[in-house]
């Protein structure tokens, strides 16, 4: 637990502040006597410099130059982006209880959702391999849609209450059958919250991972609720919550 002395919070745990320097102490860009490459972010832009080697996009390494972060943004590369979990952040994910999963169909529409359960509902069976569970839900099934069509999905684990830190995961999904995923994957659990069983998963193997830093970061409280586990009743769901279906009824 963080020792809180008035507004100060003083990390511990696996998020040394000496990983976050990078973000939190970034120096403001300085001038530089060479011209700045100079175009409008949305639209074509400049051919790419040589980065073939880097993480991230064609998009973020052009915006870096433009902007004057390549500097930056290189350090960050080298000292915070790797291509698998290691034992530090595999420690985060196993006592996460939410992840914010984001997703994009064959055309690039996006979407982002929310993955929720007790400490453990997302599992890592390897270094470069994680996996979480689908329960029964809307039946809109709009991220597993987006997987079908494109295997890549972002997601991202925030530590609200404690450490005040983020990981950040990228990678390439797959969608498997409960039954099929045990059989492949004996070493599941088969205690499960509120007794829901999972049916299916997805199977994230994982091309990055790295920290997202702690400076808007809020700390948060959890509290006790009662929860409808199971229930399709609207109103215990909150299903009309923004008024949508009486507008349109």
């Amino acid at each position: 637990m963080a020792a809180v002395h008035s507004d100060v919070v003083t990390p511990t745990g696996v998020a040394d502040s000496g990983l976050l320097d990078l973000e939190v102490a970034d120096p403001l860009p300085q001038p530089v006597d060479e011209p700045t490459i100079r175009f409008h972010p949305v639209g074509p832009a400049p051919a790419s410099p040589n980065v073939g080697h880097l993480p991230g996009s064609q998009g973020e390494h052009l915006l870096q130059c433009a902007y004057g972060s390549q500097d930056r943004a290189r350090r960050f590369y080298r000292d915070q982006v790797i291509g698998h979990l290691n034992d530090e952040m595999i420690e985060f994910v196993g006592r996460m209880e939410m992840a914010f999963i984001s997703t994009a169909d064959a055309r690039g529409e996006c979407d982002s959702t929310l993955r929720a359960g007790p400490p453990g509902f997302l599992h890592v069976l390897g270094r470069d391999l994680l996996t979480y569970p689908e329960y029964r839900g809307n039946g809109v099934m709009a991220s597993l849609g987006n997987i079908s069509e494109n295997p890549h999905v972002g997601m991202l684990m925030i530590d609200f209450t404690e450490d005040l830190i983020g990981l950040h995961v990228n990678g390439r999904a797959r969608i498997v059958e409960d039954s099929d995923l045990r059989a492949e994957w004996p070493g599941l659990p088969r205690e499960f919250d509120r007794g829901r069983r999972p049916e299916r998963w997805v199977v994230v193997h994982i091309e990055e991972a790295y920290i997202h830093c702690r400076k808007h970061i809020p700390r948060m409280k959890p509290v006790s609720r009662e929860r409808a586990w199971g229930s399709d009743d609207a109103r215990r769901k909150g299903a009309d919550y923004f008024n949508t279906a009486r507008r349109q009824g």
